[in-house]
């Protein structure tokens, strides 16, 4: 089976090198693509520099950042066009997903479409988040699982595998939302063709390095977003 992780990233140098070693140390035989926005830090010549060690990596550039979802589907447009990819996994680079907990993910993947890295499932949690965040995440995902009926306790996780066959049946070019608000659309998207979903517990660290991404827009987007899903023809 053919496996291919895409990371998205923007000024994330530091943390690739730390987080590359690992997934490759755990799936050996996987394959990692860098959907690098331009970072002005040098991540791209950074993941460049490491291919000599890791020849399953490869870096796909854009040149601005114009938001995760469109980094995604310019990274799902290209890894999709391989017939022999089986499986594709979403994967933060800022070492909140663990790759610890990708075999079991994987192993989950063989009798189920989208297999989540949940953290509101039992034995799921988040470390180093104030509480305004986690009140903000868990009723987040609460109002998004009851407005667009998705079947799954974390419906913003950014931590996925998918089984390419069914992801081959969307069309990404309908995807409207460009932040956080995609994770939600894609597993709409997703349950909408018939996927059958499983949530594996993790502890979602948060990041020690580097900015995180989250913004007002972005919040907003996440409100609106699940009632466009709801009545869209």
């Amino acid at each position: 089976m053919k496996i291919v992780i895409v990371i998205p990233t923007y000024n994330e140098k530091e943390n690739v090198a730390v987080l590359l070693p690992l997934v490759f140390s755990i799936v050996p035989d996987a394959h990692v693509v860098v959907a690098d926005d331009n970072s002005p830090d040098g991540t791209g010549q950074a993941v460049l520099d490491m291919r000599a060690q890791f020849p399953n990596l490869s870096l796909l550039s854009r040149d601005e950042k114009n938001g995760l979802g469109k980094a995604y589907v310019n990274a799902f447009s290209k890894v999709l066009e391989a017939d022999d990819v089986e499986s594709v996994v979403m994967m933060d680079a800022d070492l909140s997903h663990q790759p610890k907990y990708l075999p079991e993910m994987f192993k989950k993947s063989e009798a189920h479409d989208v297999v989540i890295g949940s953290r509101y499932v039992a034995g799921g949690g988040t470390v180093g988040w104030e509480s305004w965040r986690r009140a903000l995440s868990f009723f987040g995902n609460l109002y998004c699982r009851l407005v667009a009926r998705i079947p799954a306790n974390d419906c913003t996780a950014g931590y996925n595998v998918i089984n390419a066959k069914l992801l081959r049946q969307i069309d990404l070019s309908k995807i409207s939302t460009s932040g956080y608000a995609f994770q939600i659309e894609l597993k709409y998207l997703l349950r909408k063709a018939g996927a059958s979903f499983y949530e594996v517990p993790i502890i979602f660290a948060n990041r020690t390095k580097g900015e995180s991404k989250m913004s007002a827009d972005i919040v907003k987007e996440g409100i609106i977003a699940p009632w466009k899903m709801r009545f869209k023809k």
